[in-house]
This record gives C-alpha cells, sequence and structure tokens, in this order.
C-alpha cells in the first residue's frame, strides 16, 4: 500500500492523547475557521463525512470521481472499509452515500483504489487498484453501478503495474493509462491488454487526458531534466516530452494536466516558482511546449495556499477551480480557489477541520453546475469528506467519450431535467434522439452536424455541453470517377456542412458548393493531378479513390 501525503505534525486536533491547552487552540480554531468560511464562502458545504470503517477513506491522488447515467457520483477510497482494502462508493449530489464494493484485505481483487474512476460508454466504471490482485503488482476493473466488480486485468512483474489513475477512453474506443513506474498501456472494453512500447519520461501520478489532436497528454514528477514533465502519448504508444519543468516554473506536477476551451493544457505543479517562499504554480501549456506561468503559490501568504496537489477542472463558466493541499500561512489546510484564463486568483474557500482539510485529489463539475471533491482527513472523524462548491453556474450537458464521430454514431449525454427534451443538435444539424432517464439521453450525429457544442432543448431551459463535438466527414462515393480539368464531379458523404476545402489529387478546387451536409458539388481544377479526392471541414479531413 502506497505511503499518503504527510500530514504536517502541527494538527494536534487529531492526536489521540491531546492536552487541555490543544483541546482549547483546537475549539477556538473551529471556531475561527467557521466564522470565517461563513464570510468567505457561503456555498462551501460538507455533504458527507468519511468513515474509515464503514465507508473506507484516504482520498487521495488520482481519485478521479465520475458521474454516471443516474446523475449520481462515483469513486474510490483507497484505505480501510468493511473488506480492509478499500472501496467503490456512489453518492447522491446532495450527499446521501452508499459503499458499492468492497476490496478485502487479502487483496485478491486488487487493494488500494486510489485511481477513482472513469465512467464508460456501456455505463459502467473503469478503475485501478493500486496494489495486490493475482500477481501483487495492481488491476484494472470494470465496476457496474449497481456494485459488480470484473477484474480485467492483473499486472505482472514485467510489466510493473502500480497504477495510479484510471483508464482514460481514447478517439478510437480504446482506454489507455500509465502506472506509476512509467510503464503506458491500453485496454479494451472487454480486457484485451496491451503493454504499450515506450516508457513515459518518469514516475506518474495522474491520469492521461484525451485532446482535441487525438494524443493524450500527461505528467510525471520526475524524470526529462529532473524536475519532472509534460509528456504527448499517441495511440500507437509514441511518446514525445513537450516540457520539462525547471523549477523556475514549477517543478513535480502530481494532478493531471486538462485542456481548456481555447486548447491550451491546463495544470498545477506542487512545488517551485521564481518567487520568494515559492511552494508550487498554476501553468497554460501548448502543446508544442510553450509555459506561461498564471500563478505563484506563495507559502508565507495569509490568504492564498500552496502545494496544489490535485489539478483543475474547467467548469463552463470558463474560468479554473482547483485546491491546494497547504495554508494559507504555515500551518493551514488548503484552500478551494478559482483562476482566470489570464491569471486572476480567487480564494473561495479556506478548508477547516470541522469540515474537511488537505484536498489531494482533483475536483470534477457535476451537470447540476456544482463542483464536487474530496479531502484526505477532517470533517467527524478526521478521515475526509465528499464536499460541494456551488458557484452559481449553471446546469450543462456532458458527452460520454472522445467527442468526436461521423454521422450516424450514437452518443450518451448526461444531464439533469432531460425528461423534457424537444431538440438536440450538433453544432448546426437537428439529431434524432432517445430519452432514457431525466439525466441520461442518446442523441444520434446527424448528417447536416457541424463541429461545436451540442445543444438540447429542454423544457427547462437550454443546456450546451462543456466539449466541443467534432463531426468527422466522410467520402463515400463521387461521380464521374475521372474526367479532364473542368469537369463537374458529384461527391457523396456526411459531415460535408461547412467544408472548408475540396483537393483532387492535391490540387485545391477553386470552385466548388456544399449542396447539404451529404453532397458537394466541385470543379476539377487546373492542375489536377491523379490522385485521391479530399474534403476539409473543422472535424477533419475525408479522402477516397483515384480521380
Amino acid at each position: 500500500m502506497k505511503s499518503l501525503p504527510h500530514l504536517r505534525d502541527t494538527e494536534t486536533c487529531v492526536s489521540p492523547w491531546p492536552t487541555l491547552a490543544n483541546l482549547f487552540a483546537c475549539l477556538l480554531l473551529f471556531v475561527m475557521s467557521t466564522v470565517t468560511n461563513n464570510l468567505q464562502a457561503q456555498t462551501y458545504t460538507d455533504r458527507h463525512d468519511f468513515n474509515c470503517q464503514t465507508d473506507g477513506c484516504g482520498a487521495t491522488y488520482a481519485g478521479i470521481v465520475a458521474q454516471g447515467r443516474d446523475g449520481n457520483l462515483y469513486g474510490t477510497l483507497p484505505g480501510n472499509g468493511p473488506g480492509g482494502g478499500g472501496t467503490v462508493y456512489t453518492i447522491t449530489p446532495a450527499g446521501a452515500f452508499n459503499v458499492i464494493f468492497n476490496f478485502n484485505s487479502a487483496g485478491t481483487d486488487g487493494y488500494g483504489p486510489s485511481s477513482g474512476l472513469t465512467l464508460g460508454i456501456d455505463g459502467n466504471f473503469y478503475g485501478a487498484t493500486l496494489t495486490a490482485g493475482a500477481n501483487g503488482f495492481g488491476t484494472l476493473f470494470k465496476v457496474t453501478p449497481a456494485g459488480v466488480l470484473t477484474t480485467l486485468h492483473n499486472f505482472t512483474s514485467t510489466e510493473i503495474g502500480f497504477p495510479y489513475g484510471p483508464p482514460v477512453m481514447g478517439k478510437n474506443g480504446i482506454f489507455y493509462g500509465v502506472t506509476h513506474y512509467g510503464k503506458a498501456w491500453s485496454i479494451t472494453q472487454s480486457g484485451n491488454f496491451k503493454l504499450l512500447p515506450n516508457p513515459t519520461p518518469g514516475d506518474s501520478r495522474a491520469p492521461l487526458t484525451a485532446a482535441s489532436d487525438g494524443n493524450f497528454y500527461g505528467t510525471t514528477i520526475n524524470g526529462g531534466t529532473g524536475n519532472g514533465t509534460v509528456f504527448q502519448m499517441s495511440t500507437a504508444g509514441k511518446i514525445k516530452i513537450i516540457y520539462n519543468f525547471d523549477n523556475t516554473h514549477g517543478a513535480k506536477p502530481i494532478g493531471p494536466v486538462i485542456q481548456g476551451s481555447d486548447g491550451y493544457l491546463y495544470g498545477t505543479a506542487s512545488t517551485g516558482g521564481s518567487i520568494p517562499n515559492a511552494f508550487g504554480v498554476m501553468f497554460k501549456l501548448s502543446t508544442k511546449g510553450v509555459i506561461t506561468v498564471l500563478h505563484e503559490f506563495d507559502s508565507t501568504s495569509t490568504t492564498d495556499g500552496y502545494e496544489p496537489l490535485g489539478g483543475l477542472v474547467e467548469a463552463v463558466d470558463g474560468n479554473f477551480y482547483g485546491t491546494t493541499y497547504t495554508g494559507p500561512g504555515p500551518h493551514g489546510h488548503g484552500v478551494l480557489f478559482k483562476m482566470t484564463k489570464t491569471g486572476t486568483y480567487t480564494v473561495l474557500h479556506i478548508f477547516d477541520t470541522a469540515t474537511g482539510w488537505v484536498p489531494a485529489t482533483t475536483a470534477m463539475q457535476n451537470t447540476n453546475g456544482i463542483i464536487y471533491g474530496e479531502t484526505l482527513t477532517g470533517g467527524f472523524s478526521f478521515n475526509g469528506v465528499f464536499y460541494s462548491l456551488n458557484a452559481g453556474i449553471s446546469p450543462f450537458v456532458s458527452l460520454v467519450g472522445y467527442p468526436a464521430a461521423s454521422a450516424g454514431k450514437s452518443f450518451g449525454i448526461l444531464g439533469q431535467g432531460l425528461s423534457g427534451t424537444t431538440s438536440v443538435k450538433f453544432g448546426t444539424g437537428s439529431a434524432t434522439f432517445n430519452v432514457v432517464s431525466d439525466t441520461y439521453m442518446t442523441a444520434v450525429v446527424p448528417t447536416s452536424g457541424t463541429t461545436g457544442t451540442v445543444t438540447v432543448t429542454t423544457s427547462g431551459g437550454t443546456r450546451k455541453s462543456k466539449q466541443v463535438f467534432k463531426v468527422i466527414p466522410m467520402l463515400k462515393t463521387f461521380s464521374p470517377t475521372s474526367g479532364p480539368v473542368g469537369t463537374q464531379v458529384t461527391i457523396t458523404g456526411s459531415g460535408f456542412t461547412g467544408a472548408s476545402k475540396v483537393t483532387f489529387g492535391g490540387v485545391k478546387a477553386t470552385t466548388y458548393t456544399v449542396d447539404s451536409g451529404t453532397q458537394i458539388t466541385a470543379i476539377v481544377p487546373a492542375g489536377a493531378v491523379t490522385g485521391k479526392i479530399a474534403v476539409t471541414t473543422t472535424g477533419g479531413t475525408a479522402s477516397k479513390g483515384i480521380l
């Protein structure tokens, strides 16, 4: 079992035999922190206090919380629980908590599930255990919302397991991940495991992020030039470092990077920085490796907090939300903050002993607009809490799986109040849909769909997706199949709406008309050579045949 993040020796409130002076200090701290938090963060709520014996505990990296089709939240706790080896749990947005699977202390199903979970397109959740299993190196598993667990893979000594993050779905529908010690892997929904050929640059505690370019991006806490890296990985397993941390711009990123709505990668580094007493940064990074530090955390600040162990969540208001493990000041319990894309930093809540402190996982946003997360300790039993932050953000819809497909593909959509849905659009194209429940529906990508947000109109209002959906064009036929310069060619397929370019053998057509989402009429241009016809849209390029 891994060691948990170090707890400061000044936390006398959790001592089993506190002195009278310590008890008085803790009472004073409780009163002061409660007053402070009531003044500063009216929307923070301690939803549930974990109990190690009945619930499990030890929420730490990666600890990803997933939203299910039922609108509830699902996660894992790596320590204790009734079975002794950690738990899988579900909790409603209002805080009704239930353990759905117990890992036993013998480790037959794995031990210490610190990964958190990923929702699959089949409605099940996918996760990892850090150790044990058949070979002692951890496992990958699938668990149903009802708590039926299936072990998909037992890591071997050759694969050097110990995975911290959950499987993450790529553009091909296959899950990908990395182990703590730098092995990259893929696994299908049915359990077909493959060890990828290249190692990561160092040790990783974070899940991968699937980006709009089809690649994955991840972090390592060491490797590269020594202070950690951000790396890119293709679905074939090709890996390259896109940024080496140099301490001045941060060091030792523990949380993941995420791709913002502007295409940049955003994340935190747990230490480093250029200012005196710097202890971590929030950064913006291009996929080419150009970094901008948006905020440096000061360990002596009386307001900010420092040592960010978790990553960031971009909410639908366009801002980023995250936590620090420590501060403000040398003995604080961490903060929950908001950061704009231009670097304006605001503390929204100061964690305290009574309602949760020292958060080490990455928060998430439910489709009700509210942000949820976990803390490592604090709360009634000092075993950590599950919290929410209502920042007044509007509800939205979320797409299940990698947000890109050609026409005809059915996609799952999570949301609230979906029973009254009257319309679904992919960009500007209207889709057919099927409402399964008030919190889950499916929709088919229409031939008239365009790259953009998915809009769901319900009786309660309009909801837009957090993700941008790419409608991938498909080229099926063209007629005639040959002809000289000046020939009019009819091209059929799907996803053609908004086409920006048509080429014949690589030569751009100067005259073409998008007749519909399924047809383009183009004139063979001067200089065209025998080769493929290609159509380019914002969703990609489709090509076929020889003219």
